[in-house]
């Protein structure tokens, strides 16, 4: 993996630790389970992860490990309506950022830091892969039904 991607994935996944983001052990054994929980980022680079009750690993390289996102293609219609209630949809998978959360509408796509962050919040929260990774081939596209936001 190259020194960009990986710096890639690791950003990613510090962002999501805090929603429960779930991942793939790549270097495991095909007995081994195959979805993992993120539990600690201890230094850049370097993943905790566990299979509650069971496995536990400690300091695994991000490399090996692939995170189950969600293409904007899956939202829901329920998750649309939420999103929508602060930024216009103008299909799925492309958003236009037109409503600003101090309540006043614009015609361009120019708003605030707090807007940006709401918003790569509220995807992190439901699992969306925002980034791109999925299509790099640094996540894997996460199951119907694996996140309880679906």
């Amino acid at each position: 993996m190259e020194q960009e991607d990986e710096n890639l994935l690791f950003r990613d996944l510090s962002s999501r630790f805090s929603c429960g983001v779930k991942v793939a052990y790549t270097t495991l054994s095909d007995d081994m389970p195959k979805v993992w929980d993120v539990i600690g980022l201890p230094a850049v680079g370097l993943v905790d992860i566990v299979v509650p009750g069971k496995y536990r690993f400690a300091a695994v390289p991000v490399e090996e490990i692939k995170p189950y996102l969600r293409p904007l293609s899956s939202m829901t219609e329920g998750e649309r309506k939420e999103i929508n209630k602060s930024y216009n949809f103008s299909d799925f998978g492309s958003i236009t950022i037109r409503y600003h959360m101090e309540g006043w509408w614009d015609n361009d796509t120019e708003c605030s830091l707090k807007d940006y962050l709401y918003l790569i919040n509220w995807l992190n929260k439901h699992h969306f892969d925002c980034r791109g990774l999925i299509e790099k081939g640094l996540a894997l596209e996460a199951p119907k039904g694996m996140y309880k936001s679906e």
